[in-house]
């Protein structure tokens, strides 16, 4: 299971995101991600967990836990498909040509 951790200290680092989790279960990855220009955290990451009831738990006993002085936000991550925006747009819905 993927789970979003979100309200995380910009001084937080993935090995400290990872024994915050282990304790629950095995993790299979650990990722904060990063500002592609700047290159600082963006304030959320994600954790692997191979085993579901482990991630419930984990999610269960981590949501809301200080880490770094700031409360955890820890919940099941959505598929990437559901977080994207729809694109396209611009101005009037964008698309085609205007005639006049």
């Amino acid at each position: 299971m993927n789970i979003y951790v979100g309200n995380l200290s910009a001084e937080v680092t993935e090995e400290e995101l990872r024994q915050a989790f282990e304790s629950f279960g095995q993790i299979t990855s650990v990722s904060i991600i990063k500002d592609r220009y700047t290159g600082q955290p963006r304030g959320f990451g994600f954790v692997e967990m191979p085993a579901d009831t482990e991630a419930q738990a984990a999610i269960d006993g981590l949501n809301g836990t200080p880490l770094k002085e700031q409360k955890l936000t820890v919940s099941k991550a959505r598929p990437r498909t559901e977080r994207r925006g729809g694109g396209g747009g611009g101005f009037y819905g964008g698309g085609g040509r205007r005639r006049y």
